[in-house]
């Protein structure tokens, strides 16, 4: 028992010399980890957020989609918020409509009176509706593509949700394109 006990110590002792004696902070290596995973996880969440946004520029040019599309588009904000949690502004569904050119923002208003952000700009859409479905399978893959490329980098952790990621979109395009018909 008394070598458990020396054991643990020595664990900890030596988890504490991976932090320097001004205050606890990780060292060097750690924090260029934990700076390398975070660079990862923006670049993915960027990466999802993009697809989002298509997913609202389809839905907002294509209504009669939001059956098929409103639940993948959910998963994609989820995945967003599962990469950046500070993200989750980004990931809320655009109103049903479209704003209006005379409405709230329509430039009557100063450039620099608005203290909020500026909505995205939303990708173009082809005007017919199974063109449009194609182009956003297209970016599914990509986006599958992207996940599995940074996995690659990735601490094990994140590696797996990337993983997970990746799959996911590529369910989706298979969705969007045979699972649709």
């Amino acid at each position: 028992m008394a070598a458990g006990a020396a054991g643990a110590a020595a664990a900890g002792l030596l988890a504490g010399c991976t932090s320097d004696s001004a205050g606890g902070r990780r060292s060097a290596s750690g924090t260029g980890a934990a700076r390398t995973e975070s660079a990862l996880r923006r670049r993915s969440a960027a990466t999802s957020r993009a697809l989002l946004g298509q997913y609202d520029a389809v839905l907002a040019r294509h209504p009669d989609e939001d059956e098929l599309l409103t639940p993948l588009r959910t998963a994609v904000a989820r995945q967003v918020d599962a990469l950046a949690p500070a993200a989750r502004e980004s990931a809320r569904p655009l109103p049903s409509s479209a704003p209006s050119a005379s409405g709230p923002g329509s430039g009557s208003e100063s450039p620099g009176a608005s203290t909020g952000p500026r909505p995205p700009v939303l990708p173009a859409v082809a005007d017919d509706p199974a063109q449009a479905l194609k182009a956003l399978a297209t970016a599914e893959r990509r986006t599958a593509d992207a996940h599995t490329a940074t996995l690659m980098d990735a601490p094990p952790e994140l590696a797996r949700l990337l993983a997970s990621l990746a799959a996911a979109s590529a369910a989706h395009a298979y969705l969007l394109t045979e699972g649709s018909r």
